[in-house]
């Protein structure tokens, strides 16, 4: 089965996968907001040190997915000692990436919507009421919302259907190169606004009053978790990559350009919000607020607006689909190595399941707005988000260390050795003690805030 597996075209195409993967939503609607509000340059310089605290937790994973040449499952099952009991573990890769997909589709829909109606002018010259109004409205209409979700997932199911190479890895480069040039053509006409030197200052200068009125663990706890989650570790995205990947370069430097990528794209896009922001005297907010109404009122205001902020939800539908099609991708790997059917019959059964289980959410907003899983005014997103952000991501990644990490799993020598297969850098062996002990005990406080700020806070 190893040997007719399917192999990525390129070591770009390796590197844009994986970062697609990563690369979403929080890199442009949060990562920007904490940073304004945690200290500018010194939240930054906190965030980047707990990059590099749990980068190790990918180089992992690439390393399980290329030894066992399966999913994240599957790989544990491959690759346990005789007698061991990780094989239990062999759907985390379906579960976890089908629960990401169950919401992520829905907001990526909203972002193809938007790619519309920015395109054909039914913002243009709307002001923030209206642009809030029409926001509500959009979330109101079941069909609307269900169109774009299955929009999201056809696009997905088409690029599988294509294959590895001539399919996923082909689609998500180009979308990624597109990605990354609009986003530097947005910059670039955003930091040359009169008044955008304000919003570069509150942005990237350090506050040390800032930083010190929100809490020194405070902003620790907001770089942690910004880091934590914005690489998509621990459901095995990162794992199916690397199990299509060759043995020519080690893992240590991938995983380093991956983690490269995603933070030049989550402080770009605080270079293109903040300098906007303050440019026209808008109050910054985080979330679905900031790309639906904060950002388009900004683009109204502008010269040629109406082709900025097409250009915007270009950016980030790209930046969404880019997820979607590398999140749906372990999803029909799972089936195929697992039950052994082909990738056409795969991608057909999953893109129906998917949309079948995607349903709940996209329909969360108004037919079954009456399901507040969290008390008045939440959604059935939010469920879901907290089932995958502060459940799954975290406990897998707390399973890939331990399985890497201790005899009883992968073992430590068998992992390092993998890593370091190839050119490239090698992987730091003075870690073993800090990734044993130290970043387990770091994953359980990031569980258990989750759960003390989402019920007791």
């Amino acid at each position: 089965m190893a040997n007719s597996r399917e192999k990525l075209g390129s070591r770009l195409g390796f590197l844009l996968l994986s970062a697609g993967c990563a690369i979403g939503l929080g890199n442009v609607w949060r990562f920007p907001y904490v940073t304004g509000t945690s200290g500018g340059a010194i939240f930054v310089g906190i965030y980047l040190l707990f990059l590099l605290a749990v980068l190790p937790v990918m180089v992992m994973e690439f390393s399980l997915g290329r030894a066992a040449r399966a999913n994240l499952g599957h790989a544990y099952t491959r690759l346990q000692p005789k007698g061991g009991k990780w094989h239990w573990l062999q759907p985390i890769t379906l579960v976890g990436s089908y629960c990401l997909l169950m919401f992520y589709t829905t907001i990526t829909g909203w972002l193809l919507s938007y790619c519309w109606y920015t395109a054909s002018g039914q913002l243009s010259g709307a002001d923030t009421a209206f642009l809030g109004k029409f926001f509500e409205t959009t979330l109101s209409e079941p069909t609307t919302q269900v169109v774009g979700m299955s929009l999201a997932i056809g696009i997905a199911f088409i690029v599988s259907l294509g294959g590895l190479q001539n399919g996923v890895e082909r689609v998500v480069k180009v979308m990624m190169m597109g990605l990354l040039a609009v986003l530097v053509l947005l910059v670039i006409r955003s930091v040359t606004l009169p008044g955008a030197a304000e919003g570069i200052r509150f942005f990237l200068a350090p506050d040390v009053d800032k930083f010190a009125e929100v809490g020194f663990w405070n902003v620790c706890n907001a770089a942690m978790n910004q880091a934590f989650f914005t690489l998509s570790i621990g459901i095995g995205g990162m794992a199916i990559f690397g199990s299509y990947l060759e043995k020519e370069r080690s893992l240590t430097g991938e995983a380093l350009w991956v983690a490269a990528l995603d933070t030049f794209v989550a402080i770009m896009a605080g270079l293109l919000i903040f300098p906007a922001c303050s440019a026209f005297g808008v109050q910054v907010n985080a979330g679905p607020g900031l790309v639906f109404i904060t950002l388009p009122h900004i683009f109204n205001s502008m010269p040629l607006g109406q082709l900025w902020g097409a250009l915007f939800f270009v950016f980030m539908s790209f930046a969404a689909l880019t997820t979607v099609i590398a999140v749906f991708e372990p999803i029909v790997s799972y089936c195929c190595d697992v039950h052994g059917i082909s990738r056409k019959r795969s991608t057909i059964i999953n893109g129906l399941v998917l949309w079948v289980l995607a349903l709940p959410c996209a329909l969360g907003f108004n037919v079954l707005s009456f399901i507040q899983p969290f008390g008045a005014g939440s959604m059935i997103l939010d469920l879901e988000d907290f089932i995958m952000s502060n459940n799954l991501l975290p406990l897998g990644s707390l399973c890939v260390l331990l399985f890497c990490c201790h005899k009883w799993g992968w073992g430590w020598d068998k992992f390092v050795a993998e890593a370091d297969q190839g050119k490239g850098m090698k992987f730091p062996h003075w870690l073993r003690g800090y990734l044993t002990y130290v970043l387990p005990c770091i994953i359980l406080v990031i569980f258990s805030i989750g759960y003390y700020e989402k019920f007791f806070k």
